[in-house]
This record gives C-alpha cells, sequence and structure tokens, in this order.
C-alpha cells in the first residue's frame, strides 16, 4: 500500500510540474505578444507585470530564489574593494535600514 501512496504523489508533482510549465507558457506567450505589437513604441514592463496573468508572482518568486546567489555573489566581490568603498556601501546600508 504504501508504493501507491508515494505513486500518487509522484503523479501529483507531475500534474503539478505540468501545470507551472503551461502557465509559465502562457506568460511567455502573452509578453512575446505584447513584444512583437507593432504599434507598441516603448516597452513598458510595468504594464507587462500587472496585465500578464501571474507575471510578477512568478517574477518575485523567482528574484527570490535567486537572492542568495545574489548575496553570495555580493559577498565574494566585497573582498576586493577598497576600505572606502565598502565605508560607503556601509552608509547607504546604514540609510536603508533608517
Amino acid at each position: 500500500m504504501p508504493r501507491k501512496s508515494a505513486d500518487s504523489e509522484e503523479e501529483n508533482q507531475q500534474m503539478s510540474s505540468k501545470e507551472e510549465v503551461e502557465q509559465v507558457n502562457s506568460m511567455l506567450a502573452s509578453v512575446l505578444m505584447y513584444l512583437s505589437d507593432e504599434s507598441v513604441e516603448e516597452i513598458d514592463l510595468e504594464y507587462l507585470l500587472n496585465n500578464t496573468e501571474g507575471l510578477r508572482e512568478w517574477w518575485d518568486q523567482y528574484r527570490e530564489k535567486n537572492r542568495k546567489q545574489i548575496e553570495e555573489e555580493i559577498k565574494n566581490s566585497l573582498e576586493k574593494l577598497p576600505l572606502e568603498e565598502l565605508e560607503n556601501i556601509r552608509e547607504k546600508i546604514k540609510e536603508n535600514i533608517q
């Protein structure tokens, strides 16, 4: 019996993955339709995020997933910066925290 439960869980994950792929495909199609519209003179990212169903939520999740990578890249690059630049960064951080 436990095998059926594992199979069911795997099927649910596959269905969820398929639904996610379909959603991303739909968002991509909407974005490409907007980009290929010859009447659009200037690309408006806010318009895309607001008018493409699920895109803003997907974009926020994507950015959050990459947060750790960004933090690591920043941490690694700090070692190479001169002291003056590090002090400037510290001041900017303090300003943002307050």
